[in-house]
């Protein structure tokens, strides 16, 4: 019976997946042109998000600053869950719906991309940091699920929207990391050329 429910996770899970792959391949190519624009202009990524999201956020700039698959210079990206002490001190001094936004305001450049990441789409400090991202006149990766949520209407056409279709959480992220792994190994493929897995 556990093993049942424990197989039935990786069916649904491939399934959408599947399911996804034709729908999400034309934007996660579009946020791989934004990414590399913006790299190669010499600007570099911000990423946030909440609970697992956060936990992507921190995967993703790893991937980038460190390695992927392949030895290359590292890749300018920063993860804006990470620090606590800049997250307890806007929390406690201003309010958490500001802790992402004040290190956009502050880290933001032109021409720099906010990868911002919401299950729902509706999380507060993450529909802010894509204003203030705009406001930077910066370019906005959205994943999300559930429709998009707010965050669909925040977007400009300039932005990005890669949204999973799916209702649960632990779906849309495992779509989610699946979606930055798409990211990673194609700007390494822009940057350095297909690479021979023989």
């Amino acid at each position: 019976m556990l093993e049942q429910r424990i197989q039935q996770q990786f069916f649904e899970s491939a399934d959408l997946k599947y399911q996804a792959a034709d729908l999400l391949a034309r934007p996660i190519a579009d946020a791989v042109q934004a990414v590399l624009g913006c790299l190669t202009a010499g600007g570099k990524v911000l990423a946030c998000g909440n609970g697992g999201s956060a936990s992507d956020a921190q995967h993703f700039a790893a991937e980038f600053v460190g390695r992927f698959e392949r030895e290359r210079p590292g890749l300018a990206a920063i993860a804006l869950t990470t620090d606590t002490s800049i997250l307890t001190a806007i929390g406690n001094d201003y309010d958490f719906g500001q802790v992402f936004s004040k290190q956009v305001q502050a880290l933001g450049q032109p021409g720099d991309v906010l990868i911002a990441m919401s299950t729902s789409g509706n999380s507060a400090n993450v529909l802010a940091a894509v204003q203030a991202a705009h406001d930077k006149e910066m370019t906005v990766v959205a994943l999300t699920g559930r429709g998009g949520g707010k965050m669909k209407d925040l977007l400009a056409e300039t932005d990005v929207h890669i949204c999973v279709p799916h209702e649960r959480t632990a779906r849309i992220q495992e779509v989610h990391i699946l979606a930055l792994h798409c990211l990673c190994d194609a700007i390494d493929t822009q940057l350095l050329g297909e690479q021979d897995h023989a």
